[in-house]
């Protein structure tokens, strides 16, 4: 018990679940540190944030300042990938206290000898380290017969600095514990995936893709902007039970299923569809992709068709019925008579987690850096925590993407665990109420610590209803929507670029999806859809604001159909104002207010604006600024804005 220490801290973050598990952060980024800090009586508080990498010998140092109602708050860089550790000291500044108190008595023309004297000894008391400086000026505080001058000093600018440099530490308040904070690597933070299916990648109607005729689309990829290409799983495909055209229970001949319905007797896990190509093939993929600045991630889906090894190797790895069956994946409705779950509650279950790993393990030799886990939420929360400790443990840079779509708090479990990002439910926010909700949930509420979002407009299992039946217009805004909110975003690409929009009537799932038949895209033709994913992915990747989903804020704009926000880099360098036309079939125009505040605008605004998607210039001079946006010529803006000295 620091039975002399008089300072009350509370409330500290960043800290997840009270210490459990680590804050994240990504190398570049700021880490604020926040606290409620207060004290008995009325005298000055003062408080550090002491923070280092761990394994190292020295703190370094930053002081909090108080926000408002004793909240305090600090920050600092990092700028090393790792795990940083911060706590926080405070204590009664008794040397700030008296020196406060010397003014207002010095100000009302009250006798201060005996304040003198007393700074003096807390001069002395700071000096005992060797600082001469301060010694001599304890000194002249002592000299009786220059009262005047003695008075004048404390009263000078220069005490105020030596004030603020030598705080007085006695009785210190000290965290009990020191907090973690989990540093990654920037593409953690900032990425744009593009997602198709290899056995659809041949230039040849009719043919069965490979991972050669991949290779051959990587250089379409590239130049569109997208840094990661996620494929769905690409091992062998079971035979038993195999999915037909729009998931019908019996497949016809030749019908290739259901990638997802993982095993046969051409293998598991570590294996490779045969159609698609080699081993060698697959990682001379790896190797071409690397070359043009793109990772490949891979799908891994923990579940077994009928027909996979596993099931005959490892019967006690699956649920067993009384018929002598084995239980089959369900959703109810939704049955998957093609896949096998397994049964995490084994007897056997420390061999299962085992070879589970090891197919990480086996695809990260090969040259995978980045794995989008397939339903995470229907395997134990605990399995996911151990197996990507194991990994990074071993592989820091790794990036685990969680494809989760259930209830908030397992989706933050998830995250908390480990999961590097997390698809969200931006999917289905929709009006614009819905999308400002969700999104300051996101960045100023608590998941902000463990949760980074991956924004997608669709996926091969999803066609939202807002998509169906629509035209460009919906799919532009939409689009512009996920990648300029989140700085991480992906595309179930060619379906999103070519506009697919017939669904199963009455369902947010694809007519003829491609989850169930091998799919032909003209590769080679392009469209208004291509070049506004290739200009928003270079915008993207030259504006540091929008590499962050941290540095949002929404504007005032009075129209329900607008919706504005402003994203920036701390020292204000990079500014982009995007504002969206929610209605794809109609003009929409309304005023919006700019953040004075946070840009630091002075009362005399003179911005210069720059439309990084047409190229045109405005001149603003006011806080509201008017705005229209035609859907028919493009359903939203991306403003670069420039700040003039005379504006602060």
């Amino acid at each position: 018990m620091q039975g002399k220490a008089r300072v009350i801290i509370e409330n500290v973050q960043p800290i997840v679940d009270g210490g459990l598990f680590p804050a994240k952060r990504t190398v570049g980024e700021s880490v604020i540190v926040s606290a409620t800090i207060f004290g008995d009586g009325h005298d000055h508080i003062r408080a550090s944030v002491l923070y280092k990498k761990a394994g190292a010998n020295q703190w370094k140092v930053v002081e909090l300042q108080p926000t408002f109602n004793d909240d305090w708050s600090a920050s600092f860089l990092v700028d090393e990938q790792g795990t940083y550790m911060f706590t926080i000291h405070a204590w009664v500044d008794h040397f700030d206290t008296w020196y406060d108190g010397f003014k207002k008595k010095a100000a009302a023309k009250i006798d201060v000898k005996v304040e003198l004297m007393e700074g003096a000894i807390f001069l002395k008391t700071l000096a005992e380290n060797g600082k001469a400086n301060l010694l001599n000026l304890a000194t002249k505080l002592e000299d009786t017969s220059k009262y005047k001058e003695a008075v004048d000093l404390v009263l000078s600018e220069g005490f105020s600095q030596i004030v603020k440099d030598y705080p007085l530490k006695e009785n210190e308040t000290r965290l009990d514990e020191e907090v973690e904070i989990v540093v990654e690597h920037k593409k953690a933070n900032f990425s744009s995936w593009y997602e198709f299916f290899p056995r659809s990648s041949s230039f040849e109607l009719g043919k069965h893709g490979t991972f050669q005729d991949c290779v051959r689309l990587l250089p379409r990829v590239a130049a569109m902007g997208f840094d990661v290409l996620y494929f769905p799983p690409i091992h062998p495909i079971g035979k038993l039970n195999r999915k037909g055209k729009n998931n019908n229970v019996k497949a016809q001949k030749g019908e290739p299923g259901s990638p997802w319905a993982i095993g046969s007797d051409e293998g598991g896990h570590k294996s490779i569809l045969p159609e698609l190509g080699t081993l060698e093939d697959f990682k001379k993929l790896i190797e071409e992709a690397k070359k043009l600045g793109i990772d490949v991630a891979m799908d891994i889906a923990f579940q077994c068709a009928p027909d996979h090894p596993y099931v005959k190797e490892h019967p006690d790895w699956f649920k067993q019925r009384p018929d002598g069956s084995i239980q089959y994946a369900e959703n109810p409705p939704k049955k998957y008579q093609d896949i096998y779950p397994f049964n995490f509650e084994t007897d056997d279950w420390k061999n299962l987690w085992d070879e589970l790993r090891s197919v990480f393990f086996y695809w990260i030799e090969q040259g995978v850096t980045i794995f989008r886990i397939d339903n995470p939420h229907t395997k134990p929360i605990p399995f996911w925590h151990w197996v990507i400790i194991e990994v990074q443990k071993v592989h820091p840079d790794i990036i685990f993407l969680a494809e989760a779509f259930t209830r908030p708090r397992i989706m933050a479990s998830l995250a908390k665990v480990g999961f590097t990002q997390s698809y969200t439910y931006f999917t289905w926010r929709v009006s614009k109420a819905e999308i400002i909700e969700y999104m300051n949930d996101l960045v100023y509420g608590p998941s902000r610590n463990y949760f980074r979002p991956n924004f997608w407009p669709n996926t091969p299992d999803i066609l939202p209803y807002h998509l169906q039946m629509k035209g460009e217009n919906s799919f532009l805004f939409r689009y512009a929507l996920a990648a300029t909110l989140s700085s991480n975003y992906g595309v179930y690409g060619p379906s999103y670029e070519f506009l697919e929009n017939m669904p199963i009537e009455g369902k947010e799932e694809y007519y003829n999806s491609e989850k169930y038949e091998v799919r032909h895209y003209d590769w080679k033709r392009t469209n208004r859809m291509t070049d506004i994913m290739s200009l928003l992915n270079k915008i993207r990747k030259e504006n540091a604001a929008l590499q962050s989903t941290w540095n949002m804020q929404f504007c005032p704009i009075e129209n329900d159909q607008l919706i504005a926000y402003i994203k920036a880099t701390d020292d204000l360098s990079n500014i982009i104002l995007i504002v969206v036309n929610l209605d794809p079939n109609g003009k929409q125009s309304g005023y919006v207010q700019l953040p004075k505040a946070r840009l630091r605008l002075g009362d005399k605004i003179n911005l210069k604006l720059k439309d990084l998607i047409t190229g045109e210039y405005y001149t603003w001079t006011q806080e509201w600024n008017f705005v229209e946006l035609n859907p028919n010529k493009i359903p939203f803006h991306v403003l670069q804005l420039e700040i003039h000295e005379s504006n602060m």
